[in-house]
């Protein structure tokens, strides 16, 4: 029997409410809050202007200001403390407001920050030019990067936290003419800035109105910029009101402070179900067939779907194959014949199961791997020799789909079989000491990149081999990576490099880490079951964090922006690549069930709300292509910041995506039940 950690109470059945805000909170606002003002004349330099309280809750600075600031803290009835600006003009003004809030009696060196999907702790798994502690202790970022607009501290000593929140509605969205040093806003914008900084190892909260980003811009992967400062034209008697929330939350730890501000976060901007949705399930998978019938190729002795580098202006196939992510070529082939079958569609039929044969015979290594990469990448060769943890395991997930659906018919694979096993046996003889995986390793055994930050990605190909085939061995390797995942990942909230193509903290990890505790606790039970579920919903917390809870506003002309994009329910991708996408797969059904075993019922609405916003928002079918070249090719890299991947930047998606993976995806998500479904029929 596996012991229980008494922390699983605190994780299954606390809430994260808290009162009316305290006295004590307000005091230290009034004493520790400090507002700057920067006016700027066109052609010249900004001048900064120290604010004071001055009677009547009014700002002042030494010199006359053309400007009028009231300031106000109000209780807020849902706990904590409401600060209120209001702000006219006595003439025509282009300004900036910034502040800063200190956290009296914090450590900055004790404290983990949090930028909800953008920096977590202090992003010191990032590599160089991406944000990190490494680069600056005190960072500025626009709003429209974080899935919801907040900045947190918290103290591991103090076990006390401060977040402050922006409470406005953020609807308008206006260009600049340039994205670097001073700049003055083409028209009226919402948009502002958030961050933190320490001085003397005491840190702060910082926002700003309109955004500034600070020390750098991060425009684009692996490349900071010069910093940014953004003006507002407010014409003589024109005025606005900004609203924060101040918050001070107790917490025992890292991973309690996110699970009660993921919670307030959540209540308070109450994301809603998209209700835009015109087309069923089975016509969004009709749609979404349409890139299988387009995409099928031969690259060598293999088939597949051509679903990786492909150009949005043209969807024109290409010789590369993928399987796993990002191509998930053999994942694809199982929903196309499921697909195919059901609906009576004889050619596709046919593609899949020449897919599924092709790589029965010649998908394998001399080692027993699965050849994850096949082909060339726009007339250059793909290296060869190097694989990886998760495109295995993804394989091995997509070949079990496959052959249990087949055995289902009368129809056994003993080729297939055999081949799996040999593959297993191979991934088993990688494990580490510590249960993990290494993220690369050469056919020999060789280790290319040994971090186990991917190892979570195998539980369920273990789960479901332990199942399809009846060998226990397997799941005691699974179980081996749930004492490391939550040994070094879980207990530590370090969640990183499950993506492949970046080495930092990213939405996959997490979302990786709780999928591994949904397939342990399906074959679990009592106590055992108890201990993944409380893990799983610690997880889950960190990865709804990468999901919008709001929607960004864009400028007219910024296509996503025209075409009515609703961010709220779509996922930031990681630190390094900062873009959102319809990575989801299965997490609305893991969300549904810890909804179930805890009754946060959150799970289950924001579930909701990933699913109607994702499923046919950007889907281009005939009437509504939504910038993309052919139906049901779903878009991948979309640009929702001051972001390019490459191309065109925000409000408009990059030049190259993959669609292999956002149809799968897409595509599981309106596929209820399929893990909970296989593992029944065997155990």
């Amino acid at each position: 029997m596996i012991q229980i950690e008494s922390s699983i109470e605190r994780y299954l059945w606390t809430d994260g409410s808290s009162g009316p805000a305290s006295p004590q909170l307000a005091d230290a606002l009034k004493k520790h809050l400090r507002l700057s003002l920067l006016l700027k004349l066109p052609g010249d330099a900004a001048s900064m202007h120290s604010l004071q309280l001055a009677e009547g809750d009014y700002l002042q600075a030494a010199s006359e200001l053309p400007l009028q600031i009231l300031q106000r803290l109000q209780p807020h009835q849902g706990g904590g403390v409401e600060l209120q600006l209001h702000i006219e003009a006595r003439e025509k003004t282009y300004f900036h407001l910034q502040g800063r809030l200190e956290a009296s009696g914090f450590s900055y060196e004790a404290s983990d920050l949090l930028l909800p999907g953008f920096w977590y702790r202090k992003n010191l798994r990032s590599p160089e030019n991406t944000p990190s502690a490494r680069i600056s202790t005190g960072w500025m970022v626009r709003e429209d990067r974080l899935s919801s607009p907040l900045t947190g501290i918290f103290d591991r000593q103090q076990k006390s936290s401060y977040s402050l929140l922006r409470m406005d509605p953020i609807v308008e969205h206006a260009l600049s003419p340039h994205s670097r040093g001073e700049v003055i806003l083409s028209g009226p914008s919402d948009l502002g800035a958030l961050g933190f900084g320490e001085e003397a190892d005491v840190p702060h909260l910082s926002f700003s109105y309109p955004y500034c980003e600070a020390p750098h811009s991060y425009y684009r992967k692996l490349s900071l910029g010069a910093p940014t400062t953004a003006f507002r034209l407010l014409q003589k008697g024109e005025h606005i009101q900004l609203r924060y929330l101040i918050l001070n939350l107790q917490a025992y730890d890292y991973a309690d402070y996110m699970r009660q501000i993921w919670t307030r976060s959540y209540d308070l901007f109450q994301p809603r179900e998209v209700s835009s949705n015109t087309l069923s399930d089975a016509e969004i998978k009709r749609v979404l067939s349409r890139f299988y019938h387009e995409s099928y190729v031969s690259v060598g002795r293999l088939r597949g779907f051509s679903g990786v580098h492909l150009e949005t202006a043209t969807c024109s196939p290409g010789k590369l194959l993928e399987v796993g992510f990002v191509g998930r070529v053999l994942l694809n082939a199982f929903n196309a014949l499921e697909w195919a079958r059901e609906q009576g569609d004889a050619p596709l039929e046919e593609m899949a199961y020449s897919v599924m044969n092709s790589y029965e015979k010649w998908g394998f290594s001399k080692e027993g791997f699965i050849r994850e990469l096949v082909g060339e990448f726009h007339g250059y060769p793909v290296p060869k020799g190097v694989y990886s943890i998760r495109r295995q395991s993804e394989g091995i997930y997509a070949i079990l789909l496959y052959l249990d659906y087949e055995k289902q018919q009368g129809r056994h694979h003993p080729l297939w079989e055999l081949r799996l096993l040999k593959l297993l046996d191979a991934l088993l003889g990688l494990q580490q000491a510590d249960g993990s995986f290494p993220r690369k390793f050469r056919g020999n055994g060789t280790l290319e990149d040994a971090v186990g930050g991917s190892s979570p990605s195998a539980v369920p190909a273990l789960v479901m081999a332990y199942a399809y085939f009846g060998q226990v061995r397997y799941l005691r390797a699974a179980r081996r990576v749930i004492d490391y995942q939550e040994k070094e990942i879980i207990s530590k909230s370090d969640y990183f490099s499950s993506t492949l193509d970046a080495d930092c903290e990213d939405k996959e990890a997490s979302l990786y880490a709780v999928v591994a505790l949904y397939y342990m606790a399906l074959v679990s039970e009592g106590g055992e079951k108890i201990r993944y579920t409380s893990l799983a919903r610690q997880a889950a917390y960190f990865t709804l964090s990468w999901y919008y809870t709001w929607d960004v506003p864009f400028a007219q002309g910024q296509m996503l922006g025209d075409l009515g994009l609703k961010s709220r329910g779509w996922g930031n991708v990681s630190v390094e690549n900062n873009h959102i996408d319809v990575y989801v797969f299965e997490f609305d059904e893991v969300l549904k069930w810890l909804a179930q075993e805890t009754g946060e019922h959150r799970f289950a609405d924001f579930a909701k709300v990933i699913r109607s916003s994702m499923r046919e928002q950007l889907l281009p079918y005939e009437g509504r292509m939504a910038g993309i070249a052919k139906e049901g090719y779903y878009p991948e890299v979309v640009q929702h910041t001051d972001w390019d991947y490459g191309h065109f930047g925000k409000g408009f998606y990059n030049d190259l995506f993959a669609p292999g993976w956002t149809v799968s995806s897409i595509w599981e998500l309106l596929t209820d039940n399929r893990a909970a479904n296989f593992l029944q029929r065997y155990l």
